[in-house]
């Protein structure tokens, strides 16, 4: 089972931009298809972006959608997230999360990952 820790996250000024990182280790993260979430303080962990295994097609959420690039590099064994633009209301803990290939999911929901990292905590200021 692949191992995920996540890194990047830090505080910044409104307008900036972050990178996340997320490690894998254990296995070949080729196997999995993956997704970022978040969890702001008092709120449900939310669905943030996805990609899929080939990088042939990505999700987003409509809160990040244009300010936000989910990318992988599978020969580093590494997903990225991109985040510029950021806004008070991005501030949360970002998690990165998988679910193996050989699932029928929705990447989308977060009931359907089953592996998580410890997360990253992204602050906004304003």
């Amino acid at each position: 089972q692949v191992q995920l820790v996540e890194s990047g996250g830090g505080l910044v000024q409104a307008g900036g931009s972050l990178r996340l990182s997320c490690a894998a280790s254990g296995r070949t993260l080729s196997r999995y298809h993956m997704g970022w979430f978040r969890q702001a303080p008092g709120k449900e962990r939310e669905f943030v972006s996805a990609i899929t295994r080939s990088s042939s097609n990505t999700y987003y959420a409509d809160s990040v959608k244009g300010r936000f690039t989910i990318s992988r590099d599978n020969a580093k064994n590494t997903v990225y997230l991109q985040m510029n633009s950021l806004k008070p209301e991005d501030t949360a803990v970002y998690y990165c999360a998988a679910v193996s290939v050989d699932n029928i999911v929705i990447l989308t929901a977060r009931a359907h990952y089953n592996i998580w990292g410890q997360g990253t905590q992204v602050t906004v200021s304003s």
